[in-house]
């Protein structure tokens, strides 16, 4: 039986994906069948010798519906030029979603980037970046070194166009103030005054403004192409606005040539040339604000290094880091990067893998150890050979992880989405009709001009469409510097409603591995001899108690002998003669099957089991010499942070495997009062759901790999990995450094996170309902003044600043 899941394009509503469950179900060998509208995919249980993909594609597509494989689609990262507002995105999507082939394209205005998935037998990226085209923007394949060149051009040719459009926009200011504000009076040369020569008073104003309107083409050229497509965006209305100011200003001076002197105060070319450079300085200091918001993954992408040191033949010689293949020999210098992920052969020293793990204690390395691409040699000369290169090392997989996190949307920004999907149109309709209102009511076409431009100045969305995803860069960007991966904006707002945290035991709250934690002697034996026959005898075993007692002598440099004589007794113990002595080490069944008297054990033997010991008795010629407590012992920082979790509010867990009594020991020392144990692993998920059915929202805390039903049940898998070993597949957070701290860290995070987004997205809403209602004119009815288009840019743009600058104070999120 083979499980597969296909990608379906074409369905509208639940119904069609009903109607396609129903044609696959017929087929023959189908077991199970299902199809979900909302993720537009086919889960498909079936026998591959009696049902072919060819079969169940042409059963699809009979049915009105193309099936995809998964396997024929492919990913690519686009970089997006031109959006400036929640609209250029969503244009965007559209236009490319039209495209035949495109199953999904993602839009992230705050990263300027998108995500495109097509068949690449149906659709092209060309076919993509001309739909894009026709949308009225820019696009190129995304490449992962040249992103941070290109963004640094971008905000470099801003800069220079908003200090082309300033230059020219300051005399023209001074010109126009006796204009705006008649009780002002600045000196002009006899020939420019607006008294004496008031066609050249104007020309001089249209001759100042021409270079700013140049400057700011791009939202003529973009806002008026959206508009024509019926997908206004932000552009539109300041082109509209601004456009309809100048050109009304021009037929005022044409009218002024002709003598008409009456129309010296009907120009509004500051205000055009005016609120263009104010636009543009908002986009600016956004951009460079936009740039602080994805610091975290540049400073990934610059550990690693350009070149790498290879040994061949005993010669070094350095390559290109694309040149680096699997299994190559690499030397690096104390203080040098590790370039790619691999395992010490020769060597020893410390690394610094703060960047990537979170971690800022030098790690030893030696020998056998790994080493993960991007961290830095402290002291050694070491070599090492390569064990993961390109895009399959550690750092690259959690780059990748950030990034795809980073470009999906929260639920929250649903709302964002929906609104500015018809807030532009919108905007448009309340400009012309508020224009209509003021005319009926008298007011001459100044007036009204100046309303007009007003709204659609001030209406801009730009704050609205940043307010999710700039608050998600930064909480994902500051969660990755402290080692905690956290897999995008759904993740984050489910995690800020979780009540409870279920942790497994084994290997989360435990170290993982049976350590011996007690060792009571009876008789006249010593420790030393104790551990030495203990040793010997369980050195041929391959159990893991027995392990843990070699372990445990070794640590002490007690080297055990080769028994002569050894027999296992499964489930039991075993028993071996060494040195002329019959040595007996295992259960108090065995020690009685023997005629061992354990009379003087039975109240250590008690309390060791009470909290968590497994029991091996040690018997040397008939007579207890030992008794010894082998348990999986707690990790050093389990009880702190399960406190931590606790003081969030949360209630919490543990879940296990393991024997009751061991369990209930284990939850005791850590300050946990509900147990769930002696489940197995798919048990531990139904307890999940169980949990969530009686109103909980439950987040997993489990290894990432024998938790892994449990971590995908929870609303929130949390994995701990350690080193490159990132359980990425099942969990929805991944703590690359396995500290149990981070837990309570992600949880506050998650919460500082929203907390952040909804104040971004009330002050943007804010913003918009109350500067629309004073740009219509609302203060004017009641005696107030009359928003001059100049302010309306300036608020806009302060608006969209605001809303970035707040989403980075997520960079200075501490755990309390």
């Amino acid at each position: 039986m083979t499980s597969k899941r296909y990608h379906i394009i074409g369905m509208s509503c639940t119904a069609c994906a009903s109607h396609i469950q129903k044609a696959v179900e017929k087929l023959e060998g189908v077991h199970t069948c299902e199809v979900n509208f909302a993720t537009e995919s086919l889960y498909i249980q079936y026998d591959e010798e009696k049902l072919s993909f060819q079969t169940l594609q042409d059963t699809v597509k009979k049915a009105g519906y193309r099936l995809i494989s998964h396997e024929s689609s492919q990913t690519t990262e686009l970089s997006i030029k031109g959006m400036t507002c929640a609209s250029c995105a969503a244009a965007i999507e559209r236009a490319v979603k039209k495209v035949e082939g495109v199953s999904e394209m993602r839009v992230n205005l705050a990263t300027n980037q998108g995500t495109v998935s097509y068949n690449p037998s149906i659709a092209s990226v060309d076919q993509i970046q001309l739909a894009i085209h026709n949308a009225g923007y820019d696009s190129s394949i995304r490449e992962e070194s040249s992103t941070e060149k290109e963004d640094t051009r971008e905000i470099q040719s801003l800069k220079k166009r908003v200090v082309i459009a300033t230059f020219f926009s300051i005399p023209l200011l001074y010109l126009a103030m006796p204009h705006m504000i008649p009780k002002l009076s600045f000196p002009l040369p006899f020939f420019f005054s607006m008294e004496n020569s008031p066609f050249l008073f104007a020309f001089l104003q249209f001759s100042l403004t021409i270079p700013v309107l140049i400057a700011g083409s791009n939202f003529y050229t973009r806002g008026f192409s959206a508009l024509f497509k019926a997908s206004p965006t932000m552009d539109s209305l300041v082109a509209i606005g601004t456009g309809s100011a100048f050109l009304y200003s021009t037929f005022a001076m044409i009218a002024l040539m002709a003598g008409k002197s009456s129309y010296i105060h009907s120009l509004y070319f500051e205000s055009a040339a005016v609120v263009i450079t104010l636009v543009m300085t908002g986009k600016y200091l956004e951009a460079k604000s936009k740039g602080k918001t994805s610091e975290a993954i540049q400073a990934l992408i610059r550990l690693m290094p350009a070149t790498a040191t290879i040994q061949k033949q005993g010669k070094e010689y350095e390559v290109p880091l694309h040149q680096v293949n699997v299994g190559d020999l690499l030397v690096v210098r104390p203080g040098a990067t590790f370039s790619v992920d691999g395992i010490i052969t020769k060597g020893s020293s410390t690394a610094n893998e703060s960047m990537i793990t979170g971690e800022s204690l030098p790690v030893e390395k030696s020998p056998g150890s790994e080493v993960i691409g991007g961290s830095i040699n402290n002291e050694g000369f070491i070599f090492f050979t390569a064990t993961h290169t390109g895009q399959n090392t550690a750092l690259a997989k959690i780059i990748r992880l950030i990034e795809e996190a980073q470009g999906k949307k929260a639920p929250i920004a649903k709302i964002a989405d929906i609104v500015s999907g018809y807030f532009v149109p919108f905007v448009i309709i309340i400009a012309f009709l508020s224009s209509i209102a003021w005319a009926l009511a008298g007011k001459d076409f100044n007036f009204i001009l100046t309303i007009f431009v007003s709204v659609l100045i001030i209406a801009c969305p730009c704050a609205l469409g940043l307010a999710t995803p700039t608050a998600i860069l930064v909480g994902t960007g500051k969660g990755a510097e402290s080692g905690i991966l956290i897999k995008g904006g759904e993740t984050l707002e489910t995690a800020h409603t979780l009540t409870t945290v279920v942790f497994d035991k084994t290997g989360t709250i435990t170290e993982g591995s049976l350590k011996m934690t007690e060792l009571i002697l009876f008789s006249n034996a010593t420790e030393k001899e104790a551990l030495f026959f203990a040793a010997s005898a369980e050195q041929g075993s391959e159990h893991p108690v027995a392990k843990a007692i070699v372990e445990a002598a070794e640590k002490q440099e007690i080297k055990p002998v080769s028994p002569i004589q050894f027999q296992a007794i499964p489930g039991k113990g075993v028993t071996a003669s060494i040195e002329g002595k019959k040595v007996l080490a295992g259960t108090a069944g065995l020690m009685k099957e023997n005629g061992i008297i354990l009379q003087n054990s039975a109240k250590d033997a008690k309390q060791l089991s009470s909290s968590g010991n497994t029991l091996v008795y040690l018997a040397v010629n008939g007579i207890l010499i030992a008794l010894i407590g082998v348990a999986d012992a707690l990790k050093p920082s389990s009880e702190k942070a399960i406190q931590k979790v606790q003081d969030l509010g949360l209630e919490v867990l543990m879940i296990t495997g393991d024997n009751t009594a061991t369990a209930q020991s284990i939850a005791e020392q850590v300050g946990i009062k509900t147990v769930l144990a002696e489940l197995l692993p798919q048990e531990k998920a139904k307890a999940i759901e169980n949990l969530q059915k009686n109103g909980k929202k439950v987040a997993m805390v489990g290894d990432g790999i024998n938790d892994a039903p449990a971590l995908i049940q929870a609303n929130i898998g949390i994995a701990l990995a350690s080193g490159t070993e990132v359980a990425i597949e099942s969990a929805d957070i991944i703590l690359i450094q396995g500290d149990l701290h981070k837990v309570a860290e992600a949880i506050a995070l998650s919460r500082a996170t929203i907390r952040n987004i909804r104040q971004n997205l009330f002050w943007a809403f804010s913003y918009n309902t109350l500067g629309i209602p004073i740009a219509a004119g609302i203060l004017y009815i009641f005696g107030g003044p009359l928003l001059n288009p100049i302010f309306a840019g300036a608020a806009m743009a302060f608006s969209s600043v605001s809303v970035v600058t707040n989403a980075l104070r997520l960079k200075k999120f501490t755990m309390k």
